[in-house]
């Protein structure tokens, strides 16, 4: 079903907040061709399962370019958290904060002069069982994604939770997480 454009032939459509340029443009395109409404809504119904599966799927792949290992069991998080040494795992989520502000900020925050000995990153609501694994080494901290903890040899040193993260800039984030690497990491 169609939510962003209420479709009233003839021309022009209700528009309601939020509508996609696309949305419009396949109106205007029905329009021009003399297509009726049962097939203008037909063109614009997306499969959600194929939508999400991209957003996902492009969402680990962000992490994963940016040199960051993926977790996705309870076992590969006690591997990862409890090797020696500092590690920085992102806890990676679907909303717009992680995708426009924590996942640019992570692959940023690395090319430094300190960083993390380790990177790794958990996905909240697609890995549930590492995430919730994950979070059990975050101690004193709630549930909160996405986010970065960091970590030394299995302990928690501080984190940077999602209100640090949402409705700030990524540039912010990156130098709240450099300034962290400053204080608990060693120089590449």
């Amino acid at each position: 079903m169609d939510l962003d454009v209420v479709v009233s032939f003839p021309f022009p459509p209700k528009i309601k907040h939020g509508a996609s340029t696309y949305l419009i443009k396949m109106y205007i395109y029905c329009y021009d061709m003399n297509i009726s409404k049962h097939t203008y809504k037909e063109l614009c119904t997306v499969d959600f399962n194929l939508y999400m599966n991209d957003i996902l799927t492009q969402a680990r792949e962000d992490m994963v370019k940016s040199g960051y290992e993926e977790l996705t069991t309870p076992e590969d998080v006690d591997t990862a958290l409890n090797r020696k040494g500092t590690t920085l795992v992102m806890v990676n989520s679907v909303c717009g904060c992680a995708g426009g502000i924590a996942r640019p900020a992570a692959a940023h925050a690395i090319h430094y002069d300190k960083r993390p000995d380790h990177l790794v990153t958990v996905f909240a609501g697609q890995d549930k069982e590492a995430t919730a694994k994950a979070r059990s080494y975050f101690t004193d901290y709630p549930p909160s994604s996405p986010s970065f903890a960091l970590l030394k040899d299995g302990k928690i040193l501080t984190m940077v939770e999602r209100h640090e993260i949402e409705g700030h800039d990524p540039m912010s984030v990156v130098n709240k997480l450099q300034r962290y690497f400053d204080e608990y990491c060693e120089e590449v």
